[in-house]
């Protein structure tokens, strides 16, 4: 009985719980398979629709959840959020579905001169707070990596990844992404400068829809592989206009 599959819309109701739960917790794919004891791959598959869910999984994925993936026969959904609040655009799901993935995240490292520094950056749907959230991974400092809301605004065209950990805010600023799905702008956030200083600083950064021949996460220095690609990438907010820089009065 625990292999049954569930039905079509039955499995895409679970995916789309589990893709929420995930990012409202700020937890790994690869984290949540291992706390269900199943296969990374049997997870993936589910989540893409590549696969139906059993009864199996999902009760295993509900016990490491610690929530139910299964709507109550005869029980009606609660009623949830359509909108993002205003603050953030007033979007709808449906309006911003296309800037839903993982991208791979590029910026200049602010410990190394001339090396680049590359993590990943997840955007998802959150139901629960009607909103796109945000959340970074695979960065060499785990402690540091940020999370928060997406603000779409229709007004100025760009996107917004917003981070506010008790008034304290770091923006990233990002053009709509291009036909490749890339998106560029500017990051400001602190640096630790002298001591426990923190500075403010800008930088250039882009985020690419990520693929598995990417050259890899972590501080990227000029020796390696993908240091020109990555750099030729960074480049691009400045040399095709995703960007201005001033710096100052000459």
């Amino acid at each position: 009985m625990s292999e049954i599959e569930l039905s079509e819309a039955q499995s895409r109701a679970i995916a789309q719980t589990v893709r929420e739960a995930l990012a409202r917790r700020r937890i790994s794919r690869q984290t949540l398979a291992e706390e269900a004891r199943i296969s990374i791959s049997t997870l993936e598959k589910a989540l893409a629709g590549r696969r139906p869910f059993t009864l199996a999984t999902t009760i295993r994925l509900e016990e490491a959840l610690g929530q139910s993936l299964r709507q109550e026969p005869g029980r009606p959904a609660p009623e949830t959020a359509r909108h993002a609040p205003d603050e953030l655009g007033s979007y709808s799901r449906e309006s911003v579905a296309w800037i839903e993935g993982r991208y791979l995240t590029l910026r200049p490292s602010f410990g190394t001169a001339g090396a680049i520094f590359a993590y990943r950056t997840e955007i998802a749907w959150d139901a629960e707070s009607a909103r796109l959230v945000f959340r970074e991974a695979e960065r060499l400092d785990a402690p540091f990596a940020q999370s928060g809301s997406v603000a779409v605004p229709s007004q100025s065209g760009m996107i917004y990844l917003v981070t506010n950990w008790h008034g304290q805010h770091r923006l990233a600023v990002l053009c709509r992404p291009n036909i490749q799905g890339e998106m560029y702008g500017v990051l400001t956030t602190l640096h630790a400068g002298r001591g426990t200083q923190l500075t403010p600083a800008a930088a250039p950064l882009a985020l690419l829809p990520e693929q598995a021949d990417a050259f890899g996460y972590g501080r990227i220095g000029p020796e390696e592989p993908g240091f020109a690609p990555y750099r030729a990438y960074l480049a691009r907010v400045h040399e095709d206009g995703y960007a201005t820089f001033f710096t100052g009065v000459a």
